[in-house]
């Protein structure tokens, strides 16, 4: 199972080349989009958020139920994706396995803030925050006239960051006081202690939506996480193959490292 990232989709680059590595070998894949990012607006006064861990307990659920029993199972996420599954398998614990045999987070933001951070600053700021708040913003405002009163359109509007756009928006319709305690609170990094399930922190260390600095340290996480992080690669980029290159060789990593978890398997079948 792939959780996509901030606006993403199953037509994301990511998703489509996991697409590409599973149906190569036989594998079964889902997508969930988390609610607002399928094409169709969801109903109810919420969105989705970096420590939206109850939404990914709910997909794994439903995945389960419907392969069988002695299926394999890995989840992947990416970016935002992949912070809010760690924080599943963070609040989860032991019982994580029992939805699968093992996670791995991709790019992800797990410092929310430093994130944040480097998000509201310089040419950040100025392409991709700009990037994102041009899809963010009319999906705000179409919750809005569902839900009319439910926050202020015209500080929505106001919104040059993505630390002003979760202030109005992301933090109070999901239960957070402010973006500070959102932030806090949903962040993976100070919890990762909790898991108990193999799982894969891959972070390149010059992604410019994740600081170097804030990524975590060998000793800072418990025995079943692996800390992967190259020199190169930038945000779910790591191409391979001559100029342009592709992204086929991040799953056939990620997987790679993921395969050795899985009792009684081989690379071939699952």
């Amino acid at each position: 199972m792939l959780f996509h990232g901030l606006e993403g989709s199953s037509a994301s680059h990511y998703s489509q080349a996991f697409a590409h590595w599973a149906r190569a070998r036989q594998w079964r894949l889902v997508i969930p989009h988390f609610r607002g990012c399928s094409g169709e607006i969801n109903r109810a006064p919420r969105a989705y958020h970096s420590g939206d861990h109850e939404e990914i307990g709910w997909m794994l659920e439903r995945a389960r139920a419907a392969v069988p029993a002695a299926a394999h199972r890995v989840a992947v996420g990416v970016s935002l994706g992949g912070n809010a599954l760690l924080r599943w398998a963070e609040e989860a614990g032991h019982t994580a396995t029992r939805s699968t045999d093992a996670v791995a987070a991709i790019c992800s933001p797990i410092d929310l803030a430093a994130s944040g951070q480097a998000m509201g600053q310089g040419f950040n700021r100025w392409v991709y925050t700009r990037m994102f708040l041009r899809s963010m913003t009319p999906r705000a405002l179409a919750k809005l006239a569902q839900h009319p009163g439910l926050f202020d359109r015209d500080r929505l509007l106001a919104a040059r960051t993505l630390y002003d756009f979760d202030n109005v928006f992301t933090a109070p319709l999901h239960g957070f006081r402010n973006t500070e305690d959102y932030w806090t609170r949903a962040s993976a990094k100070p919890q990762l202690h909790r898991v108990r399930l193999p799982a894969l922190l891959l972070n390149a260390r010059n992604d410019p939506f994740v600081p170097e600095a804030s990524l975590p340290v060998l000793g800072s996480v418990a025995e079943p996480v692996t800390l992967w992080q190259p020199a190169h690669g930038g945000h779910v980029g790591f191409p391979s193959g001559r100029f342009p290159g592709h992204v086929l060789g991040l799953p056939e990593a990620v997987m790679g490292w993921a395969l050795p978890h899985l009792a009684g398997i081989g690379a071939g079948h699952g």
